[in-house]
């Protein structure tokens, strides 16, 4: 009965939020690289005059941001 009361299970890798710090990284390269595709676009691709699609990026920006804050406030509420 001892042995059942101790263990907990096989240890995860970072522990069990695994999850949420997947989804803080995604999340913040999401929303990161997609500012960037906006504001600094690539030197070749200035140069030729081509931009990023204006709406898209945003709102792929803006869900990674959200999916971001989630993770990070999940994970400081713990």
């Amino acid at each position: 009965m001892l042995l059942a009361e101790t263990s907990s299970g096989p240890d995860l890798f970072l522990g069990e939020d695994l999850l949420l710090y997947l989804l803080l990284a995604f999340g913040g390269a999401l929303m990161v690289g997609n500012l960037l595709a906006v504001f600094r676009p690539p030197p070749e691709r200035q140069a030729r005059g081509e931009r990023a699609p204006m709406t898209r990026s945003l709102v792929m920006a803006a869900l990674g941001g959200v999916a971001f804050l989630w993770a990070l406030i999940s994970l400081l509420t713990r």
